[in-house]
């Protein structure tokens, strides 16, 4: 399959400087009111980074959410468009207790913080307090049988909310999935928020995943269903362009994506352009789940 080319946007679809000044100045705003802390550290998470946080004005204007569009700043301009309220998860497949699961439950399992790089396909990463719980917990409570090896993610599928789902860029709605290991891994959390508020709609509202050590495309956006299955699922961008994204997706300074050099990022709050870790610096926490593998060939 031919590889996938990002389009290049024209000058007139690049955000104006009077929208970035009126987000800066939103943004402001909460951080005054102290929906934005300032000060998150490491302390809140015993896997959280103490590396300097991604400026919140950044996080939430430069994203990857291809339904509102490929360009970076389409999501911020177009996600206003998706309703998030009321929202639920279905939960089907090999689990004992499936079922449709409220917003309003999954927020009531104890939020935690967690300070995590996102290191993204492209050579970007940055730095995002998150709020929210392991993804561990969901599953026991769903109770997973003894034929369940995989769990797999999607996304909503609604092209009057999300536009470019009238496009032919992936076959809709977007998939996602994990090992059951990988899944049940204490790294792993279902987000809700991020600065100490509710996820906006451009970085994933309500509800998303969040896998630190792998390539930012696992970690799926606005979730509505989780299926466990016995076999492994081909996830969207693996159907589209096997060759640039694999399933397993580890972040891996060794293997080279077919257009961009993986060895380095860079942050973009700052512009700097950093050394890759293997695991996204998240080795010790989680290279045994992948012990006698061949991590070139199973990328």
């Amino acid at each position: 399959m031919t590889p996938y080319r990002y389009p290049v946007p024209r000058a007139a679809e690049i955000t104006p400087e009077t929208a970035w000044v009126n987000r800066r100045t939103v943004l402001a705003g909460m951080v005054a009111a102290g929906l934005v802390p300032t000060g998150l550290r490491a302390e809140s998470s015993p896997f959280s980074t103490d590396e300097p946080l991604t400026d919140p004005e950044v996080a939430t204007g430069y994203c990857n959410f291809f339904e509102f569009g490929t360009g970076k700043d389409d999501p911020a301009r177009l996600a206003h468009l998706m309703r998030t309220d009321p929202w639920s998860v279905t939960v089907s497949g090999a689990v004992e207790r499936p079922g449709q699961i409220p917003l309003e439950d999954l927020l009531a399992f104890p939020q935690e913080e967690r300070i995590y790089r996102l290191r993204c396909v492209e050579a970007w990463s940055m730095v995002i307090p998150w709020t929210g719980f392991p993804l561990s917990r969901l599953l026991e409570q769903v109770g997973p049988t003894s034929e369940a090896r995989y769990v797999e993610f999607e996304t909503l599928h609604d092209p009057q909310q999300m536009p470019n789902q009238t496009s032919a860029i992936l076959d809709w709605p977007y998939r996602e999935a994990l090992r059951l290991d990988e899944a049940m891994h204490p790294l792993t959390i279902l987000a809700t928020g991020m600065y100490g508020a509710p996820l906006p709609n451009q970085n994933g509202a309500p509800l998303r995943l969040v896998v630190p050590w792998k390539y930012g495309f696992k970690s799926i956006k606005s979730i509505v269903a989780i299926r466990l299955l016995p076999e492994r699922p081909v996830s969207s961008w693996q159907a589209r362009a096997p060759r640039e994204y694999g399933f397993f997706a580890n972040v891996n300074p060794e293997v080279r994506h077919p257009r961009w050099h993986q060895a380095t990022e860079r942050r973009l709050h700052d512009g700097r352009r950093i050394r890759t870790e293997m695991f996204n610096g998240y080795g010790e926490h989680v290279a045994h789940l992948y012990a006698g593998m061949d991590l070139h060939q199973d990328y």
